[in-house]
């Protein structure tokens, strides 16, 4: 079965089928429940007929949404119809997407081994981007909306044309696959990091690594780069930056570790900044803003932090025990996917 892009839909189309299991479980270490839903039919209205499995209750039911909640557990959650649905871009999972900053063009990758570019409006596929040896694990447009950045398990890092599908750059230093990359400011240079167990700073001019920011010793599943708070100290570089380092003063980047520890780390000073050691290995992270940061974990805790100090998350959120594979700003709060 082909890989689906939700973006736009109704149920009326999205629930033709019955819909697959979902999860529930308010807190850690407590088993998880696990159940489905299926449409029934339709009302006159077009609105979907719901039947929730065992444990389960069906709340508000309306063209856009679905209210279900676990009564047992005392959680609900709302399912929102997604906008639009892309089924034909790849023939099996997508690995890693990313939307060009003017909304125009979408960017993804897939085990299926391609990676594409396309019409966000329509989902019509503009650019086949050929190169990567192996899977390609992770893209991202550069702010301009015209250069796409990609890594993949081939250890490179390569830079696109969006306009003409052309690989302009290779990186090559990194000593196993690349599973996450970063833009500094409008993209002078970019940071990747590996499951060699570093993150390097490269100069995308010079086609250059200019630094190892950080050696962990255990493989780095996810970065962020993001404006440090001006009370927090981010430590003197121990010699003069390169003057090809354009915009990493100032900055911290969060690294996401295998070995369950999220650490902070000066850009430019390449200094450590904290160390935070969570339940699990991290596999994602973010900011919020300059103070307030997020990481997710493989046995599905997300542990908001204030990077002033680290000795005791603000929150833990914990939904159901699948990994917690990304996370996203949005508004006032975030959104999380999940293994499940």
């Amino acid at each position: 079965m082909a890989a689906t892009l939700r973006i736009q839909s109704d149920w009326s189309q999205a629930l033709r089928w019955a819909w697959p299991s979902w999860s529930s479980s308010p807190s850690p270490w407590k088993p998880t429940l696990y159940g489905s839903l299926t449409r029934r039919g339709l009302s006159t209205e077009g609105v979907p007929d719901i039947a929730a499995s065992e444990g389960f209750v069906v709340g508000e039911v309306t063209k856009k949404s679905i209210l279900i909640s676990c009564p047992h557990e005392n959680v609900s959650t709302k399912f929102l119809a997604p906008y639009t649905t892309f089924c034909r871009i790849h023939q099996k999972s997508i690995t890693c997407l990313d939307i060009s900053s003017g909304g125009g063009l979408g960017v993804s990758t897939s085990t299926d081994g391609t990676m594409k570019i396309w019409q966000a409006a329509n989902g019509e596929i503009r650019r086949l981007l050929e190169g990567h040896v192996y899977d390609v694990n992770c893209c991202r447009f550069f702010p301009s909306g015209l250069v796409v950045l990609s890594g993949g398990m081939d250890a490179q890092l390569k830079i696109w044309s969006a306009e003409d599908s052309s690989c302009v750059v290779t990186f090559k230093g990194h000593k196993g696959g690349i599973l996450d990359t970063a833009i500094v400011d409008r993209g002078r240079n970019v940071v990747s990091c590996s499951r060699d167990g570093t993150a390097r700073l490269w100069d995308c001019g010079k086609s250059a690594c200019l630094a190892v920011i950080a050696d962990c010793g255990s493989p780095v599943n996810g970065i962020a780069v993001g404006a440090a708070d001006n009370s927090l100290n981010l430590g003197m570089p121990e010699k003069a930056p390169s003057e090809r380092e354009i915009g990493t003063e100032g900055k911290i980047l969060l690294l996401a570790r295998e070995d369950k520890k999220l650490q902070g780390v000066g850009l430019q000073s390449r200094q450590p900044v904290f160390l935070f050691v969570g339940s699990d290995a991290f596999n994602c992270c973010t900011f919020l803003s300059s103070t307030y940061i997020l990481a997710g974990t493989q046995d599905g805790n997300i542990y908001q932090l204030d990077v002033r100090n680290t000795n005791t998350p603000i929150q833990v959120v914990h939904r159901s025990g699948a990994p917690v594979l990304s996370l996203l700003p949005y508004r006032d709060g975030f959104i999380a996917s999940q293994g499940n």
